[in-house]
This record gives C-alpha cells, sequence and structure tokens, in this order.
C-alpha cells in the first residue's frame, strides 16, 4: 500500500526531476493554456518594458519552471506574474 500512495503523491523532488529531465507530460490543450495565460498577462501589464537580469538558486528555478508547466505557461511569465503581484 506505501508504494501505490508514494506513486499516487509524488514528492516534490520527482516533479523538479521530471521538469529538468524533459519527462513532464502536461495535462489537457497546452496551446489553449498557454494562449490564456499569455493574454492575461499581457493585460496585467500595462506600458514600456525593461530587460533585467537576475540570479536565483537553481532550486528556485526549477520549482518555478514546474509550477509553470502546471499551469500551462512559460516561466518568464509566471515570475512575470509573482512579480506583478507582489508590487502591486
Amino acid at each position: 500500500m506505501k508504494d501505490q500512495k508514494q506513486l499516487s503523491d509524488p514528492t516534490e523532488d520527482d516533479v523538479i526531476a521530471l521538469s529538468e529531465t524533459g519527462d513532464w507530460v502536461p495535462v489537457g490543450d497546452l496551446s489553449e493554456r498557454k494562449a490564456l495565460w499569455k493574454d492575461r498577462a499581457g493585460r496585467m501589464i500595462d506600458g514600456k518594458r525593461q530587460r533585467i537580469s537576475i540570479s536565483i538558486p537553481e532550486r528556485d528555478l526549477a520549482r518555478l519552471k514546474a509550477k509553470a508547466l502546471e499551469e500551462g505557461m512559460p516561466y518568464q511569465t509566471l515570475i512575470n506574474s509573482i512579480l506583478h503581484k507582489y508590487v502591486s
């Protein structure tokens, strides 16, 4: 029974590993979700854009990429959305 629990409830490290190896398989229509999030992100951000460069721990970036995959959006869009919500 314990093995079944582990298979149905992967650890965070397992999710991160899947996103890093390319074995992650999104569920649902990815192109629809991408279009939705692109539209929402575009409407959230008004005005001119400024390109920046930041350094973050690899583990945090892997987690951000995994979360973005869950939502069906590019990880940069997710980061932009998080930052926008924080400053608002």
